[in-house]
């Protein structure tokens, strides 16, 4: 393979434990998002739409849906003999086989992969946020100043910034000082988690990292270190939409910009396009009593209810005298007649049955995983089935995989479980 001058590694293989029965089974860059898409598609689509046709794919965590939905990279246009996609999982080596301890080490395990290519500048991505970014302008800005590193930063509101690591910087963009979510923070500019570095230079600092006791990762390690060694580190200012999906609420939240009147984050943009894999459904039908006000509906659906401010998956089915509001309803799932389904997310196909109820009541924080419910949204886990005549409350989590007979009652109180096997909380 001819050198390329910059490759993509995509770190693909976070839990996203904050997702809760989301990402139970499937890594969080594999989650559907905003009608048709998996949150990778964005930084995969940044990729080609900057004019990188290389890209690295790093997957660990429940990789099955992700390895499936990349294949060999088509619907990016990766699908090429030289460059493309490529699928990284961490694997047996003859002297140590290891899971990805840290983000850096991600990369120092694949060494191999960048030497082989040998280009002189990386970019490395996080699969998991939503956002559009032309990295070819960083890479000149990268160029320009003659860094080592450049980080893509954000502005954040003041009171947030204490969740993100930060970049104190001069008035031209060097930086002088990264704090990670500090208490008091004095800057709010903050790491999106993309960086672009001079290959040579980050391949010494992995070298480096991989013999000492420490995390092995970017934000805690790598930049710190070259820092404290005077290397040349710029800040790369973003203006545009950029969210870290990483919580219930930040996802719903993110979801429902789409379908604002002028959405802050434009799918429909014909400049920059969005790729995925397309499902092969008919359109979408909205049957004689059905109406939708302010939704997407992907195709496949068939409506015979109300869906209103809501985000409907391809083949999902909304029986009749259903109404669907500020929900989220992800692919093939079924809504029987005489539902009200409000504020809630349900995953892949999932079956609710006639004359339910979900989303109703005071929005008590749920009991067994406090920090993961806790901002009114239920949660419906794939493949669940929830019985006739069920009352659902709110911040309630139903199981994957869950069945009508796994309901110990048809009233489930806001803030309380539902797990496969019936055991009942």
């Amino acid at each position: 393979m001819e050198g390329k001058e910059i490759i993509a590694l995509l770190l693909a293989g976070g839990q996203g434990s904050r997702l809760g029965t989301l990402t139970k089974t499937i890594a969080k860059p594999a989650v559907l998002y905003g009608g048709k898409y998996r949150i990778i598609d964005f930084s995969l689509s940044n990729c080609i739409n900057s004019g990188i046709d290389t890209v690295g794919v790093l997957t660990q965590y429940q990789p099955l849906k992700l390895n499936t939905h990349i294949g060999i990279g088509k619907p990016w246009d990766l699908d090429r003999i030289n460059g493309g996609v490529t699928i990284l999982s961490p694997y047996l080596k003859a002297e140590n086989g290891e899971w990805y301890t840290g983000t850096a080490n991600a990369v120092y395990q694949n060494l191999h992969y960048v030497d082989k290519i040998s280009p002189e500048y990386v970019v490395i991505l996080s699969g998991d946020h939503i956002y559009k970014m032309d990295y070819s302008m960083m890479l000149d800005f990268h160029k320009k100043n003659n860094a080592d590193a450049t980080i893509s930063v954000i502005q954040v509101p003041w009171e947030e910034a204490s969740r993100f690591g930060l970049m104190n910087t001069d008035e031209a963009g060097k930086i002088f000082e990264f704090e990670e979510k500090p208490k008091n923070p004095r800057s709010n500019l903050a790491s999106m988690g993309v960086y672009i570095f001079t290959w040579k230079v980050l391949r010494e600092y992995l070298e480096r990292d991989s013999n000492m006791k420490t995390d092995h990762d970017f934000g805690k390690n790598i930049i710190p270190m070259m820092l404290n060694e005077g290397r040349s580190m710029w800040a790369y200012r973003f203006n545009g939409y950029w969210k870290d999906v990483g919580t219930i609420q930040a996802f719903w939240e993110s979801n429902m910009d789409l379908i604002k009147r002028v959405p802050e984050f434009n799918l429909f943009d014909p400049a920059w396009k969005i790729y995925t894999t397309n499902p092969v459904k008919p359109a979408h039908y909205i049957g004689p009593n059905g109406s939708v006000k302010k939704s997407i509906i992907a195709e496949g659906c068939m409506i015979y209810g109300e869906v209103k401010n809501s985000v409907i998956f391809p083949g999902v089915y909304i029986g009749e005298g259903t109404v669907v509001e500020d929900s989220i309803i992800m692919s093939n799932s079924r809504v029987e007649s005489n539902c009200h389904i409000l504020q809630s997310i349900l995953s892949e196909k999932v079956r609710v049955g006639n004359n339910v109820k979900i989303g109703i009541g005071e929005a008590v924080i749920n009991e067994l995983k406090p920090s993961i419910y806790d901002s009114g949204i239920t949660v419906v886990g794939e493949e669940a089935k929830v019985p006739d005549h069920c009352v659902i409350g709110k911040n309630v989590c139903i199981d994957i995989g869950a069945s009508c007979e796994d309901f110990c009652s048809l009233e489930v109180p806001s803030g309380k479980s539902v797990f496969k096997g019936g055991v009942c909380e």
